[in-house]
């Protein structure tokens, strides 16, 4: 978790990252599996939904961008403390079946390109090996 934090500006209740599993960086592939494990404490279940708690889709969209920062300052080295790392577009977002709490959500990420310093990522998101979300996903690092 520290490796993490060190890695991405995020804190909770908004770190969406709980561990890293495993990573690969070659120059075939550059992958990252990590997770997130769904509590029913997770604030956002207070509201979304009353009596049938379900994660929100753009919270799964949002652990799957923070795991693509993982997986590019791992490639590259940690961020200089005036950079942040943008989210900057989601195509393709497919969603499958709900998340709710108790569930794991193991996020699968894998670099595709980086062009004009946008990087491009594909992400899926399973819970028991079943996919609950797949997406496109562009992100940015920036000074700021």
């Amino acid at each position: 978790m520290e490796q993490i934090m060190n890695l991405l500006p995020h804190r909770y209740p908004f770190l969406m990252v709980d561990r890293v599993i495993d990573y690969s960086i070659t120059d075939e592939h550059k992958t990252l599996r990590a997770i997130k494990n769904i509590s029913f404490n997770e604030p956002f279940f207070q509201g979304h939904f009353p009596g049938k708690p379900v994660l929100p889709g753009v919270l799964i969209l949002e652990a799957m961008a923070q795991a693509t920062g993982v997986l590019a300052f791992t490639m590259v080295g940690k961020p200089e403390p005036d950079e942040l790392y943008y989210f900057a577009a989601i195509d393709n977002a497919r969603f499958k079946r709900p998340v709710v709490p108790g569930d794991q959500l193991v996020l699968d990420v894998e670099f595709l390109k980086e062009k004009r310093g946008i990087a491009s990522f594909k992400g899926v998101a399973t819970v028991d090996g079943e996919i609950v979300c797949s997406a496109d996903l562009m992100c940015a690092k920036r000074r700021g």
